[in-house]
């Protein structure tokens, strides 16, 4: 027996927050490593220790195996936990750990070896008896225009190395196959430093269905039921649960056989899935397909304890001891249903683009029951350098719709500002009548297109620019050193009411308030469009309160103000909600609503006008292309350069024909969100 007293979690993030959470119940202590940029992230000052590694980047910092096992022998950890990504499917990295003396909490070198490679695991499994879709590695000299054509359009690029939706592609002809094949090649290589790609038949009616394995080194393995993780964006997992609505108990036996199958193919002990392609298509029989096997745990591996009251970390820690697994298979049951979101900083409006910055404010919220694994506080700086995941969020309940009821209600009830995320668009997801019914197949976004973005109604935003207007007054009347005695608002005569216009997207609110003689405050607020002076403008419910016929009819009275809390009492009903200033930006949140009001001077600022026909980055990344020169023409949609940011390419195309103008950047610069690129004019 191996004992661990001080473990090294070699991860950032929620990941490594999580794992720590374990480790500290096993009565195990904890040492966290850390890049320069986060070394006041709450990963590590969760940890009992934390090393720097030094470096900005993945590179530099987490993928640098050597700084790892070096931070390990300088604190005297007993062990390594990898958690996901970075180090955790690296052979060579395990290893070493190893042959170092120290404990590597994973499965052993070789079983990580013979999953890493996707085409070699592919064989394995065959050789197991695992379904498997057919594919051919692309080499030199393959002819992949041909071998394309052999599967069957549509095909699936992938890399070989790597997953994550990472050196992926769709080709649907023969004349995308080639530049499909090069950038799945360039993407490939940056992520994982290898470039091996292959083609797959493409089974465009799908679900990604998963085994959760565990194994021991005694030779016991078992699964712990299947996961659901077919809603993806860019072939990556936004939603997931357990079980899956769409598998039957017999279906389920065989995928479970098969999981276990694999595993003991591989000899594997710890956590790890295998992950299974479930066809769809309307009349098919459901017929699954191996994928690969992930030799770690998994971003979604709390629906499975969930549904089993395992901690799969505990099991990890346990099996790394060398322990035996403590159940057997007939042990293990589901109960319930769990479903899990990943909370992102992207903008599903632009295509769900990363997105960069400082979370202003994140507040999980106590609405309901809901389990938070994050990795982020307020204040939190979300880079370019790492994945933009904030949060998952997991509940589990009696039944699958209750489960997403109350993840909805959870998720819309959070407050994170000073971002754009993904929040709006969960819940539209986790709301929509598809995926109540279970109709959750891997084209599902783009088949049912659920919302991507919260549309406040008229009141709404009225009620979001009234609370942060009275915040903003009581605060200021605190603060006065002047006749600090004098009520907020008197006026010894009569002056026309206070004025505050805040800008919201494309409008403006401009808010009046007047105080009465009974302390109240006659409010109307109207909209106008953003840079207008019209008057004429669309009003709230509120917006005749002022000399209404009663004095205190509509009138609206400041209730309580607490910190960033505040309550307002108008027409019998309260309003709470809470409100934060950052700048000029107040950033107000109540019961499902949630805003960023920008209060305008009433000063002109001096500003600069943007660039016609200009083109910028849609995200903070690199130029790793330019297609074009000045002076070309160009059509609608043609290629005009590549931008790597974290880890994917993300193409600029030409909005119209035109003439390229200018060229504001050049191959390897670094550039920032909405920094000019290019510059279109008319042909004319």
């Amino acid at each position: 027996m191996k004992v661990i007293t001080k473990l090294l979690v070699a991860n950032r993030g929620e990941i490594a927050r999580r794992v720590m959470r374990t480790a500290h119940d096993m009565g195990i202590a904890s040492v966290a490593v850390y890049s320069d940029g986060d070394a006041e992230a709450p990963f590590v000052r969760d940890a009992d220790e934390a090393i720097a590694l030094g470096g900005t980047t993945a590179t530099e910092s987490y993928l640098d195996a050597a700084k790892v096992l070096a931070a390990a022998q300088r604190c005297g950890a007993d062990a390594i936990h990898p958690g996901y990504g970075f180090l955790s499917e690296n052979a060579d990295f395990a290893r070493q750990v190893g042959e170092a003396g120290i404990v590597w909490v994973g499965p052993s070198p070789e079983a990580i070896a013979s999953m890493g490679d996707k085409l070699e695991a592919k064989k394995r499994m065959v050789e197991a008896g695992v379904p498997t879709l057919p594919s051919v590695e692309v080499e030199d000299d393959t002819d992949v225009a041909a071998a394309a054509a052999e599967i069957g359009y549509p095909v699936l690029v992938k890399a070989s190395a790597g997953g994550g939706g990472k050196g992926m592609r769709i080709v649907e002809s023969e004349a995308e196959i080639e530049e499909a094949v090069a950038a799945a090649r360039r993407e490939a290589a940056s992520a994982f430093g290898n470039d091996t790609v292959f083609l797959e038949r493409y089974v465009a009616v799908s679900r990604h269905v998963e085994i959760q394995l565990l194994g021991d080194e005694h030779g016991n393995v078992v699964h712990c039921f299947e996961r659901e993780c077919s809603i993806q964006r860019r072939h990556q997992k936004i939603i997931e649960e357990a079980p899956s609505p769409a598998i039957s108990e017999v279906r389920r036996q065989e995928m479970g056989a098969a999981a276990v199958a694999a595993g003991q193919a591989i000899g594997y002990s710890s956590a790890g899935t295998v992950e299974f392609l479930v066809d769809a298509t309307p009349g098919s029989e459901g017929d699954f397909y191996f994928l690969e096997v992930n030799t770690r745990l998994q971003v979604e591996h709390p629906v499975t304890e969930e549904i089993t009251g395992l901690d799969l970390v505990r099991e990890q820690l346990r099996v790394a001891q060398g322990e035996e697994l403590g159940f057997e298979q007939s042990d293990l049951g589901i109960l319930g249903h769990a479903i899990e979101a990943r909370l992102y900083a992207e903008d599903p409006a632009n295509d769900f683009l990363p997105q960069t910055g400082t979370l202003a404010a994140f507040e999980p919220s106590a609405a309901a029951s809901a389990r938070f694994d994050s990795g982020v506080e307020s204040g939190s700086v979300v880079g370019i350098e790492f994945d933009p995941m904030l949060a998952k969020v997991i509940v589990h309940a009696p039944t699958r719709r209750e489960a997403a009821a109350r993840l909805a209600r959870v998720l819309e009830t959070t407050r994170v500002q000073g971002m754009v995320t993904n929040r709006d668009f969960l819940v539209a997801t986790l709301r929509a009548p598809e995926f109540l019914a279970g109709d959750t197949t891997t084209d599902f976004i783009d088949r049912v297109q659920p919302t991507r973005q919260q549309e406040l109604s008229t009141s709404e935003r009225a009620e979001g620019a009234l609370l942060a207007t009275f915040a903003a007054q009581v605060d200021r009347r605190r603060a006065a050193t002047l006749l600090p005695g004098v009520p907020s608002g008197w006026r010894n005569t009569v002056m026309p009411p206070e004025e505050v216009v805040y800008r919201t997207g494309e409008l403006e609110l401009v808010t009046h308030y007047r105080r009465q003689r009974d302390g109240s405050y006659a409010v109307s607020v109207r909209e106008r469009a953003a840079g207008s002076e019209d008057d004429q403008i669309r009003g709230t419910p509120w917006q005749n309160i002022e000399g209404a016929g009663a004095p205190n009819d509509g009138a609206v009275e400041i209730a309580a103000r607490e910190g960033e809390e505040i309550a307002l009492v108008f027409d019998g009903r309260r309003l709470a909600g809470s409100v934060r200033h950052v700048g000029d930006r107040r950033l107000v949140h109540w019961g499902a609503c949630s805003a960023e009001l920008v209060l305008l001077s009433r000063f002109p600022r001096r500003g600069g006008e943007g660039v016609a026909g200009g083109l910028v980055a849609p995200m903070p990344g690199k130029v790793l292309r330019i297609e074009v020169e000045a002076g070309a023409s160009v059509e609608a949609g043609q290629l005009l350069l590549v931008l790597e940011a974290m880890k994917m390419e993300h193409r600029v195309v030409a909005p119209s024909d035109g003439v390229v103008a200018e060229l504001r950047a050049t191959v390897g610069d670094q550039v920032e969100n909405d920094q000019l690129l290019v510059v279109l004019s008319d042909e004319d």
